[in-house]
């Protein structure tokens, strides 16, 4: 039913292009439903509209954090089931698929208790202004309540990508994501909802697209076809997803946390620019799904090339999705802020929003000069199993920096634009670390070496 890629074999500029689109395509797709949320409740009457994005959008970070912690984890199941392809392993493939469901499944259930006591707690340490307080609650419980097939959907996706497949995750999150937009204006223009339809809708179309990964791959005839009457955990190989995918689950996470401090300093300065940041932020990250395809897509590569022997091809995909995110991410970028002011007042017509938010996405696209690089190169370690390598990287250079600079500068200077500047600053010390790591640790000599 679906094709399986041979990465190891054939043009690999190619074969980048062919499995990064259909995976930037997923994202945009994903961003584009997820915006169409901001985009309704802006439209509801008057300061409500305001106040109903920012409660959407203050959100954000949280729900990266939790959301990135497994997303990251399930980069531990991509590398494991394309080294196993790799080295033509079918068991380990099979038994890794398997095991990456129920843990997905399980770790979604306890998230969505945890969340669901934490959930007004969480709120207040964002300081979420009164006027939004309530709605941001509502919004976050609803989401709680979906955490298992959201996680389900992510970890089915890393599967299909390890054996090199990103159209059937598109198909999936396409027709869910067109049923989300429409329970979107069902919910809230309709039955008169607002913050608690859209998350309704967000839950009800991340079931849908889990269960039709699901069952694709039941039908799938791929190395990773799923067996409902197998599915169980492998302690042996959940260990080893465990072991490369925590460190890029602990990175994500502590990534996210430190923009919850951010985004706190600029619930700070009030509701305008919160719903500023929350429209920019909905735009700029089109062009980070753009760039994050080809940091996914070296991590398959190398997995199944390193887990074939072919080192000189780990090394050559590295050059070719440095090159290609250079120019993919430099287009994204380009034509956003071409048409940003419009696009921004899509989600809300008032001048200031639109101003503001603007210059947030001049800010954060100067800051995507070091994101594609450190992107790519970290995506190059993991696949090569090195996921501590870039987790610490980032740890120390992107939340370290983030962290001191608002706890130290931003206290001096309590400005939009202090918040901003830390962005180029973070991601520019994390690009340059990873980079000489990537230099001094030389995985693809070194792996060679000991294998000889």
């Amino acid at each position: 039913m679906q094709k399986q890629v041979n990465l190891t074999e054939g043009p690999i500029g190619v074969k980048i292009i062919q499995y990064a689109v259909p995976l930037a395509a997923t994202g945009l797709l994903q961003q584009l439903f997820n915006a169409a949320d901001l985009a309704v409740v802006g439209q509801l009457p008057g300061e409500f509209g305001k106040s109903a994005m920012a409660a959407v959008g203050s959100n954000a970070p949280v729900i990266g954090l939790l959301v990135n912690l497994f997303v990251g984890i399930a980069l531990g199941s991509n590398v494991t089931i394309a080294n196993a392809i790799g080295q033509r392993d079918h068991k380990t493939a099979s038994k890794a698929v398997h095991t990456s469901i129920i843990f997905a499944v399980l770790g979604g259930i306890v998230m969505m208790v945890i969340g669901e006591l934490i959930a007004g707690n969480v709120v207040k340490l964002l300081d979420v202004p009164e006027d939004v307080f309530a709605m941001a609650v509502k919004y976050l419980r609803i989401y709680f309540l979906g955490m298992p097939v959201i996680l389900l959907y992510n970890f089915e996706s890393a599967i299909f990508r390890s054996c090199g497949n990103t159209k059937i995750p598109l198909i999936a999150l396409a027709v869910s994501g067109s049923l989300n937009v429409i329970l979107n204006l069902f919910f809230v223009m309709v039955l008169h909802m607002d913050v608690d339809g859209v998350a309704t809708a967000t839950v009800i179309s991340n079931l849908l697209s889990a269960v039709i990964l699901f069952v694709c791959l039941m039908k799938s005839s791929m190395e990773v076809k799923l067996y409902p009457k197998q599915l169980g955990i492998d302690k042996r190989i959940l260990w080893r997803i465990l072991k490369i995918g925590i460190p890029a689950g602990v990175q994500s996470a502590i990534f996210s946390l430190a923009n919850i401090v951010i985004q706190t300093s600029v619930n700070s300065l009030g509701t305008t620019i919160m719903a500023a940041s929350s429209a920019a932020y909905n735009l700029e990250i089109f062009a980070y799904y753009v760039m994050n395809s080809f940091g996914q897509a070296c991590t398959t590569f190398v997995g199944q090339n390193y887990g074939a022997g072919k080192n000189d091809r780990c090394r050559r995909t590295l050059k070719l999705c440095l090159i290609q995110s250079a120019a993919a991410t430099g287009v994204s970028c380009g034509l956003i802020l071409l048409f940003g002011k419009t696009l921004l007042s899509v989600f809300n017509s008032d001048p200031e929003v639109i101003h503001i938010g603007y210059i947030r996405l001049q800010y954060i696209f100067f800051a995507y000069i070091f994101s594609f690089i450190q992107e790519t190169v970290s995506g190059y370690l993991r696949g090569f199993g090195l996921s501590m390598v870039p987790a610490l990287c980032s740890i120390f250079g992107i939340c370290g920096v983030r962290l001191i600079w608002m706890f130290t500068v931003f206290q001096k200077y309590p400005d939009f634009t202090t918040i901003m500047l830390v962005y180029p600053i973070s991601l520019g010390v994390t690009a340059l670390a990873i980079v000489v790591m990537a230099l001094l640790w030389r995985p693809s000599r070194r792996y060679r070496m000991q294998s000889a």
